[in-house]
């Protein structure tokens, strides 16, 4: 009996890790997506901001 309950623990406990896992996965990727996103957001308008300075200094 005792070794029954021991098993399903030890079963417990390894599908608990495994959600842990794979929801961090889930989390890493979903941050690296919204940094990426505001990352190119910044240099689209840092580019922007250098073709008009550029256009000012050059007319």
């Amino acid at each position: 009996m005792n070794e029954e309950s021991s098993s399903r623990s030890l079963g417990r406990t390894v599908v608990a890790g495994l959600v842990v896992l794979v929801a961090g996965y889930v989390l890493l990727k979903v941050v690296i997506g919204i940094a990426v996103a505001v990352a190119g957001t910044v240099a689209v308008i840092l580019a922007i901001v250098a073709v008009i300075w550029a256009l000012r200094v050059l007319f």
